[in-house]
């Protein structure tokens, strides 16, 4: 049984990183940079005005300043600025040459014949200048970029209209159990609905990742050789809930095994997610999860979300925040590294939620994230800070 941090370690160390395809910028979306987006212009490409208002020279503020222009958003200036002059422009302009600032026409009045008047005590330049930003040939967005909205917006302004993005890894989902019934059907005696497939599904596709559901297969050898060779044959990444444990039926390792994979570890010191493996196929990975929801959700963020950002080349850090206890948590098994799933209950504070075991899915929907316990610790004491992993 090794701990986390050696665990996390073998997966990061196993990923080697997919190969790049261009995409419109609009299907950027969840997609990873697979090459530096480096800028064709200057942002801004010009001085313009940040408000309404009047460009002019501020040691003319004093004394009334004659209007020349008047100067659009998108249109060129035809006139430069000179000594108490003043050219009325528009949010978003060029501000012309001659111009040192721009004031607010809140802050001015009609002085008449074509003049005004500053009337306020002082005033910032309100000049977003060329290149302020972005230079010409600057790296704007780096490799390894995880696209959100914003580097959408970046794109279209630098004119990258299409992205060299990392391929998407394929990835399979496979549950194992007798037990397990389609979420449609109703159980029967000793039988519950397969709840991990979707959770699965779902972290995947927060990822932008579609999965390729190969449904439950039962505790049959045969059955479950047979899955993993098709879908080790189809993805580059095989995910396996249930069957991965020391039962007589838990057939995942033993099978993995025949078929060519090299198991690199069967059990990590983590609570919940002991009986976690990893392994490598001639042509792909496999994890394989535990059964339990709550455990198959845990070691997906710990350890799956991040090995599947490393095939995409980049480098995952989940959200943390340290907030302190509202009450003392205790446990009596220290061995292993425990996540105790914690909601909000202030503005820095959190507290466990009622939590009954790995099966207790529920828990995870009044949980705000998880914090640790690390392996010999039995008791935090309330008012002690914590680091939260956000969920």
């Amino acid at each position: 049984m090794i701990e986390l941090a050696q665990a996390l370690g073998i997966v990061l160390g196993a990923a080697r990183p997919l190969a790049g395809e261009r995409v419109q910028m609009a299907r950027s979306l969840n997609r990873v940079l697979a090459e530096d987006v480096a800028s064709d212009i200057d942002i801004p490409p010009f001085d313009k005005s940040t408000v309404d208002g009047y460009a002019c020279r501020r040691a003319d503020l004093p004394r009334p300043l004659a209007v020349v222009e008047t100067i659009q958003a998108g249109a060129q200036p035809t006139k430069t600025v000179g000594t108490r002059q003043c050219s009325k422009i528009m949010t978003g302009a060029v501000v012309p040459s001659g111009a040192d600032c721009v004031v607010m026409i809140e802050q001015t009045e009609d002085a008449g014949d074509g003049t005004i008047r500053f009337t306020g005590q002082q005033t910032p330049d309100n000049i977003y200048t060329r290149a302020q930003d972005v230079r010409v040939g600057q790296v704007a967005l780096p490799k390894g970029t995880r696209i959100g909205p914003q580097h959408i917006a970046v794109f279209a302004a630098v004119g990258c209209v299409r992205p060299l993005v990392a391929e998407q890894p394929r990835v399979a989902i496979i549950t194992g159990g007798d037990e397990l019934v389609d979420p449609a059907a109703q159980p029967g005696p000793s039988q519950i609905r397969n709840s991990n497939s979707a959770q699965l599904a779902a972290q995947l596709g927060a990822m932008g990742i579609d999965a390729r559901d190969y449904g439950v297969v039962k505790d049959i050898a045969a059955d479950v050789e047979r899955a993993f060779k098709v879908a080790f044959a189809e993805n580059d990444v095989v995910l396996v809930s249930g069957g991965v444990s020391v039962g007589d039926l838990d057939l995942v390792p033993s099978i993995l095994r025949q078929i060519g994979v090299r198991l690199l570890f069967e059990k990590i010191a983590v609570k919940p997610g002991k009986p976690t493996i990893f392994g490598l196929a001639k042509n792909g990975y496999c994890f394989g999860l535990p059964g339990n929801p709550v455990s198959t959700f845990v070691m997906f963020e710990l350890l799956v979300k991040p090995f599947l950002y490393k095939l995409m080349g980049h480098g995952y850090s989940p959200m943390e925040v340290q907030m302190r206890l509202d009450e003392s948590v205790s446990r009596k098994d220290t061995e292993r590294q425990s996540w105790v799933p914690v909601t909000i209950t202030g503005p820095e504070a959190v507290r466990p939620v009622e939590y009954h075991g790995s099966g207790h899915i529920l828990a995870l929907c009044q949980a705000d994230g998880l914090i640790n316990m690390g392996i010999g610790v039995s008791h935090i004491e309330k008012a002690t800070p914590v680091r939260v992993r956000m969920v």
